[in-house]
């Protein structure tokens, strides 16, 4: 075993807007007339973080540990995914340091929910090192109905 105290992972999701489904970002309900399409709640933040944390510790990520193939997993909340990858690090002994966000979206706009999302995601991790930062595709024909979501972490042995 190596000696190396901090591990970085990298963690990426994407999701379709579409009617009929509430939008779930960093585990909080946002306001918006369109969700995001998935087996799960389809939360593309808490998604992205889970399989970078996942990364770090050498697990599988989120699609081979809650396959959408089990309907046992249709429309789980995404805070209970995060809440049994938070397990898996206690038990090798790790701990979240920090946590950094890109958002990439038309719409909503994520400014408004800025506040909200980061306060949820402090809470959810436990660390006060998270940033998030939204952005937009440019009216790029082909994302602007997705958003996407890219989270860097960086976690230390405890």
């Amino acid at each position: 075993m190596n000696n190396i105290g901090y591990f970085v992972g990298i963690g990426y999701d994407c999701h379709k807007l579409v009617r009929k489904r509430k939008l779930y970002l960093a585990g909080t309900q946002i306001d918006f007339d369109k969700g995001l399409e998935g087996h799960s709640d389809a939360d593309v933040i808490l998604h992205s973080i889970c399989d970078a944390l996942l990364s770090c510790i050498g697990e599988k990520d989120i699609g081979e540990l809650f396959p959408d193939t089990e309907k046992k997993y249709k429309n789980i909340s995404s805070r209970l995914i995060a809440k049994k990858v938070l397990e898996k690090l206690k038990k090798k002994k790790y701990n979240v340091v920090n946590i950094d966000v890109v958002l990439i979206c038309d719409q909503p706009k994520i400014s408004k929910y800025k506040q909200k999302i980061l306060a949820s995601l402090k809470e959810i991790f436990s660390t006060n090192y998270v940033n998030i930062k939204g952005k937009t595709t440019e009216g790029v024909k082909n994302f602007k109905d997705y958003i996407q979501c890219y989270s860097v972490v960086l976690v230390n042995k405890v």
